[in-house]
């Protein structure tokens, strides 16, 4: 029960509601980050990496195993930490 009182009425999502459920929050938080100001970025950017974290176990894939991937592919085609900006061939 809330502190106001209010009981919450809750259900179990089937698999493919909670999928779809995530992705709208995804960009919900997405959303938030771009909105957020310094301060609270840190935090709007926790709430990204916990629903990115709920969708990966959801495909079967724990944070671990998420983490792999990305350092591979930053391997493989560079990552952000340097600021290269690419903006095409010539």
């Amino acid at each position: 029960m809330r502190a106001d009182g209010a009981e919450p009425e809750v259900y179990v999502a089937d698999p493919a509601e909670y999928r779809q459920r995530l992705r709208v929050k995804l960009v919900e938080e997405v959303s938030e980050y771009m909105e957020a100001d310094e301060p609270d970025a840190t935090e709007e950017l926790a709430d990204v990496l916990e629903v990115a974290f709920a969708l990966a176990a959801d495909l079967g894939v724990d944070p671990a195993q998420v983490e792999k991937i990305r350092a591979a592919k930053a391997e493989q085609r560079g990552g952000f930490a340097e600021r290269i900006v690419w903006t095409g061939n010539r």
